[in-house]
């Protein structure tokens, strides 16, 4: 007759742990059903659920990791488990499994609760929690703090778009953002990043900052806004706004390039894409002109902007056809999954405005970066707290892994 046994194993965290207790158990003969290890702040937690083959040895062996515990100044606690409690528990390894991931200047107790709260609201079961981001001094400024918890959860919500919608209330609330996404062999393998440009990858919308310079900033302004938002048609109003700059120096391109900036967390993002192995691209309405110089500045593949018409040194105030629209965004994406042999699975697109939203949808993993209410609505998840490294974090990355 055999015997199964939950060993749970806590102390402080010491080398050679491991291999002293399973040592123990090697010499009993004993099966390793389940396994796992997890140290916070060098204190440790140590669970082995073990198949014994005989009860006969049952009492030998788990004296005998008794007491190489004891040595080791750790404490123990054995808990047996029916046969058709392990049952169950093999039963349930079939189930769907998703990652909720908590992004935050700074991580509370709030957080994690309301977190918890709602994930087991909709049926679902924490089998992990993990820490992505890295340790943080205590005097950090709350502006420039990076956290990140992961949660592994187990099970089918009993109503995935209530989950999703309370979900973003609560980060709207407590100013956090919360992705929800499916645990896939995808998550880890994708190899295609695209972007939109404007209010993305740089902090400013270019054609603004070019009617400015033309002297009607409102006007296009106000047709920026509602475009983003999606109370018009992208196309329309780029042909609107783009006349309005009829007139303008070709010298007002280099001023403006000169003076743009990049959004936190872009060159840390790109770097990290490229180490490893992606491809990435611009997909964006704005201007090439712009993008080929952010394309030198990123180490970026694949450049796909409007083209400024110029006559004479002038701007004629419309483009070189064809528009990058939201359509054609899409088009793009999926061409280039194709070249590159990938599935759309192994895509991520990142992006704004109400535009970006057919590639969004598109892309395996799809991101409305700082975007407006609309725009974090529809998209599959959404990023506002932290910079643009916050979306390797949705990738599982954790910041140890980093280059620093």
């Amino acid at each position: 007759m055999r015997e199964i046994v939950l060993i749970n194993i806590t102390g402080e965290d010491r080398p050679g742990l491991t291999a002293a207790i399973t040592g123990v158990l090697a010499q009993g003969g004993v099966n390793i059903l389940d396994i796992g290890q997890a140290v916070i702040h060098d204190t440790l937690s140590f669970g082995i659920l073990v198949e014994i083959p005989h009860t006969e040895q049952a009492s030998s062996v788990l004296k005998d990791v008794l007491f190489t515990a004891y040595k080791l100044d750790q404490q123990v606690r054995f808990t047996p488990v029916s046969e058709d409690d392990y049952q169950q528990w093999v039963g349930g390894q079939g189930k769907t499994r998703y990652i909720v991931t908590l992004l935050t200047r700074k991580v509370t107790a709030e957080q994690l609760q309301r977190v918890s709260s709602i994930t087991a609201q909709y049926g679902l079961n924490i089998d992990h929690i993990d820490r992505l981001s890295g340790r943080m001094p205590l005097d950090t400024p709350a502006d420039q703090g990076k956290g990140c918890i992961e949660f592994s959860v187990r099970g089918e919500p009993s109503d995935p778009a209530a989950l999703r919608a309370d979900f973003l209330s609560v980060a709207q609330e407590l100013n956090v953002d919360i992705a929800f996404q499916r645990d896939s062999v995808y998550r880890r393998n994708r190899r295609l990043a695209v972007f939109d440009m404007d209010s993305t990858l740089i902090e400013a919308e270019v054609i603004d900052e070019l009617a400015k310079a033309a002297g009607v900033g409102d006007r296009v302004s106000d047709i920026t806004e509602r475009a983003m938002r999606g109370e018009i048609d992208f196309r329309a109003s780029f042909t609107e706004r783009l006349a309005l700059l009829k007139g303008l120096p070709e010298s007002a391109l280099e001023q403006i390039g000169a003076s743009l900036r990049l959004t936190e967390g872009a060159e840390l993002l790109f770097a990290e894409l490229k180490r490893l192995g992606y491809k990435t691209a611009i997909l964006s309405g704005g201007f090439s002109y712009f993008a080929k110089q952010l394309q030198v500045r990123l180490g970026i593949d694949y450049v796909f902007a409007n083209e400024l018409q110029i006559e004479d040194g002038l701007l004629t105030g419309v483009a070189v056809e064809p528009i990058v629209d939201a359509q054609r965004k899409a088009d793009l994406l999926r061409q280039l999954a194709e070249q590159e042999g990938l599935r759309l699975e192994q895509t991520i697109a990142v992006g704004d405005g109400a535009n970006d939203l057919p590639m969004l949808g598109l892309a395996g993993l799809g991101v409305a970066f700082r975007a407006k209410p609309l725009v974090k609505q529809s998209a599959k998840q959404a990023i506002s707290t932290l910079g643009l490294d916050g979306i390797l974090y949705l990738l599982g990355f954790r910041d140890r892994e980093g280059t620093e």
